[in-house]
């Protein structure tokens, strides 16, 4: 795997992961108490090669991500899916446990910000499409999340991350289109 971009992880241990897999180069922001020199690399990295934040699924890699993308606009996101991330033994959340292919995989759909036009998705298409105010509303999150590589979102995020992203209404059909047909068959 070719990758030009820095990768923007959590620590050590995502480094490791991310050179084993893909052999990127990293920067580390230890932990979520990003300083302003490593927000500096961040920005030179931006400048020089571009940025992919791949950080972990939880509050900590969301705070982190924000920041950055609030800091340093251009950046590039991939996105794991917490039930990828989790350690064999269930002590752990992490980068760190993610198996090689799917940090590939992850790494290989990024998302940037810039490629697409702005779009606007109302709270009420959300609820029309199950996603927020729904029983199943949660349920339908996830898989959407997982299907657009978006990482997971509560409902009060996913039009923010929908909106980041500029996931229009044919790409969100498209996806939608597949979790309808999903659950009828599921159903059947």
């Amino acid at each position: 795997m070719n990758i030009k971009e820095i990768i923007v992880v959590e620590g050590k241990s995502d480094t490791v992961a991310v050179k084993r897999a893909a052999g990127a180069d990293t920067i580390e922001t230890n932990g979520s108490a990003i300083d302003e020199l490593t927000l500096t690399r961040i920005r030179h990295a931006q400048e020089t090669r571009g940025v992919i934040v791949f950080t972990d699924p939880d509050f900590p890699g969301r705070r982190i991500r924000a920041i950055i993308e609030e800091r340093i606009p251009g950046v590039k996101h991939a996105f794991l899916e917490k039930k990828l991330t989790i350690a064999k033994n269930g002590s752990g959340l992490g980068i760190e446990h993610a198996h090689d292919e799917h940090i590939r995989a992850a790494l290989s759909a990024v998302y940037t910000v810039d490629d697409q036009p702005a779009v606007d998705i109302p709270l009420a298409d959300l609820m029309t499409a199950r996603l927020i105010g729904h029983p199943d509303a949660k349920r339908r999150r996830e898989r959407l999340s997982e299907l657009l590589q978006i990482g997971q979102v509560n409902g009060k995020g996913l039009k923010k991350r929908l909106e980041m992203f500029r996931i229009g209404y044919d790409r969100l059909g498209e996806v939608l289109k597949v979790l309808d047909e999903e659950e009828t068959e599921n159903n059947e």
